[in-house]
Parts: C-alpha cells; sequence; structure tokens
C-alpha cells in the first residue's frame, strides 16, 4: 500500500544540512546534504518506523491537519 505523509523541512545554517521529519511519526526524521537525499533518507527512515505500526489500524495512523504561522515577541 502507498501512502503519502508530509514532511517539515529545515534548512541548518552551521552545517547546511537538510532537517526532515514526519510529524506524527515518532522517530521519523533525518538530515542530509542534498534535498534529493533527504528525500530518500526520509523514506527509508519513515518505511523504518511504519513497519512498527498496524496499518489497518485506522487510528494509529497520524491526521495531517495543516501548517499554521506563529507569531512571537522577541
Amino acid at each position: 500500500m502507498l501512502r503519502s505523509f508530509t514532511a517539515f523541512i529545515e534548512k541548518d545554517r552551521e552545517s547546511g544540512h537538510y532537517i526532515g521529519i514526519v510529524p506524527g511519526i515518532t522517530g521519523a526524521h533525518t538530515e542530509a546534504e542534498t534535498l534529493d537525499e533527504l528525500r530518500e533518507k526520509l523514506a527509508e527512515s519513515l518505511e523504518l518506523c511504519l513497519s512498527e505500526i498496524d496499518y489497518e489500524d485506522v487510528d494509529a495512523w497520524p491526521v495531517f491537519v495543516g501548517v499554521m504561522q506563529i507569531e512571537a515577541h522577541l
């Protein structure tokens, strides 16, 4: 079964590496030097984490709601 997930991606200013995380899936995160490498490594990480989840249990899957911008006083 093929399913799409949303990943958040940041770029570390010190190392220049991209950091990716799939919210709602514990352990589904990694980093890489390029976006293509990040996509591959994040898919591997995600698949490993998903092997621990009962994919037939719909209640076990996270539900993506959206992204929200938050303002904070500095």
